[in-house]
């Protein structure tokens, strides 16, 4: 099922550029290539173009996620020592950024593809197909909706435009501010979730559905807080898809378990199937020193702190599945004919270098208590016996416990409702305690931990924390991470406003004057 997905992404990856090409050129000869007032004639050809929206979910070098990674390194929890990470963990930012310039560039890419998809659909005529017209144009606009949560995300005030690009001439502005693309959020998730369905079978699975709709309304509603819509939002979720959480935590992340239960949208990724489609994610978080031959490649840029590790409550059954615990180690060759296993210690020596974290090299490997290394290692994302380019991971966007952790805040800010029973349902999957008798603040924090220990390692913290912080303000999150992350390590860096928020992009301001600058990088 996703092979065949796959291969029709790739496939449309090529349609799409041309039908790029055809929008750019003026040549008077008649063109060899395609263009959509000639591609677009059946609900079969519209589906192959939705699936280059899909496309971009995946991530290669500087793709959709791995840009991501990137600006999670501001809070400092998640920690590296290329380029990227280490600035953003330094808070070094700037409008001219590389990283913010290539995710810009994929959001409105893909925004630009649905919106063609939706025109095209609305003025469509295949009678014998309307039902796929209208769930590829639901999909659409789900996608549309979800790149523009992207961007509000860490930008703010972006650039708002429902319409394809025709020419240069027709350039988007921000003059309705955050308000509103959260507007344009709730229509196209609105719309979506009355076209799309609740599920798919076959070649169709892992396409969007209602739920995923949903849950980017949802999200969009807790940003603008709006309590009691979001609280309503999620209780539609829960009561209604049949989803439930995984037994085991690690189901969420393996392969056996990909487009089912609780995962309720994920990017398609299988080497496999396309030598193209393969991720970047154990390139970046693959333990420093694990063995060539047995699978290791790439830099081992990304980990965690051996501080955030050791946080876990050492009865949290998140933990296997959410960080490495043990591994071979190549520092010292193979010993006995192997390479020696190394273990996570809270007591082995750490720092924020390259090897600041692995193993000592001049340990000795025949004594288990110096075989320890203290770096928090991903679980989650790598795959340990593949190469990079032979990767088979799903990215995962959007899962059940979002929605409890998002239901239990709607709750506990509008004071309605039951606030412990959805916080509740994600510790008891995690063997933790339930809560009770919290004060709303306790609450508050409460749950802003449990999204931290929960959903580590998937680039969704650096929104969460700012969305519900203020430099100064009675509640301030985000800059309490980067102020004890600093002192912690005896970093130059305080919280300054601009952590709050990502510039928008150079490039954006210089070709487009329509834009403006968010206020506090101007």
């Amino acid at each position: 099922m996703k092979k065949s997905f796959l291969y029709k992404i790739r496939l449309t990856g090529l349609s799409a550029f041309l039908l790029a090409a055809a929008g750019c050129s003026d040549l008077k000869e008649k063109p060899d290539f395609i263009n959509p007032a000639t591609f677009y004639k059946s609900a079969t050809e519209l589906t192959l173009g939705v699936n280059a929206v899909y496309d971009d979910l995946n991530s290669q070098y500087s793709g959709y996620f791995y840009d991501r990674y990137v600006f999670e390194c501001l809070i400092g929890y998640q920690v590296g020592w290329e380029k990227g990470p280490l600035q953003y963990n330094l808070g070094n930012v700037n409008p001219a950024d590389e990283y913010i310039e290539a995710y810009w560039g994929i959001c409105y890419r893909s925004i630009n593809r649905a919106n063609a998809i939706i025109e095209t659909a609305e003025t469509m005529k295949d009678p014998t197909n309307e039902a796929l017209i209208k769930r590829v144009k639901g999909e659409a606009l789900f996608l549309r909706a979800f790149y523009y949560y992207s961007l509000l995300s860490y930008f703010d005030n972006v650039p708002l435009t429902t319409k394809s690009t025709q020419n240069i001439s027709e350039l988007p502005s921000n003059s309705g501010g955050k308000a509103a693309v959260i507007e344009q959020i709730y229509a196209d998730t609105k719309a979506a979730a009355d076209l799309l369905p609740a599920s798919y079978t076959g070649v169709d699975v892992g396409r969007a559905t209602k739920w995923a709709a949903k849950s980017i309304l949802m999200k969009t509603q807790l940003w603008d807080e709006k309590w009691a819509e979001a609280k309503a939002t999620a209780e539609d979720i829960i009561n209604n898809s049949g989803l439930t959480l995984f037994t085991d935590f690690a189901h969420n992340f393996d392969l056996s378990h990909e487009n089912q239960g609780e995962r309720i949208f994920e990017a398609q990724v299988s080497a496999a199937a396309n030598p193209n489609e393969f991720n970047v994610h154990s390139m970046h978080f693959n333990p420093e020193d694990f063995p060539s031959e047995l699978g290791g490649s790439g830099w081992s840029w990304i980990s965690a702190t051996q501080e955030f590790r050791a946080n876990y409550d050492p009865k949290d059954k998140r933990i296997a599945g959410t960080f490495i615990e043990s591994y071979p180690t190549g520092r010292f060759g193979k010993i006995n004919g192997a390479y020696p296993i190394v273990h996570w210690s809270e007591k082995a020596d750490y720092n924020l270098s390259r090897f600041g974290g692995v193993v000592k090299s001049d340990a000795n490997p025949n004594d288990p208590a110096q075989m320890i290394f203290g770096k928090a290692w991903s679980a989650k994302i790598v795959e340990l016996d593949k190469s990079n380019a032979a990767t088979e991971k799903n990215t995962i966007y959007i899962r059940l416990a979002d929605i409890l952790l998002g239901h239990s805040e709607a709750c506990n800010e509008s004071g309605q409702g039951d606030a412990y029973a959805s916080i509740n349902k994600v510790r008891a999957r995690a063997g933790l305690a339930a809560l009770k008798g919290l004060s709303q603040s306790a609450l508050r924090d409460a749950i802003v931990h449990e999204r931290m220990q929960e959903f580590v390692f998937e680039q969704v913290m650096y929104p969460e924390l700012r969305r519900k912080s203020k430099l100064g303000g009675p509640v301030d999150y985000l800059g309490k991470e980067i102020k004890h992350f600093a002192e912690k390590y005896k970093l130059d860096r305080v919280p300054k406003e601009r952590d709050y928020v990502l510039p928008l992009p150079q490039k954006e301001l210089l070709g487009n004057p329509n834009v403006k600058q968010n206020a506090i990088w101007q």
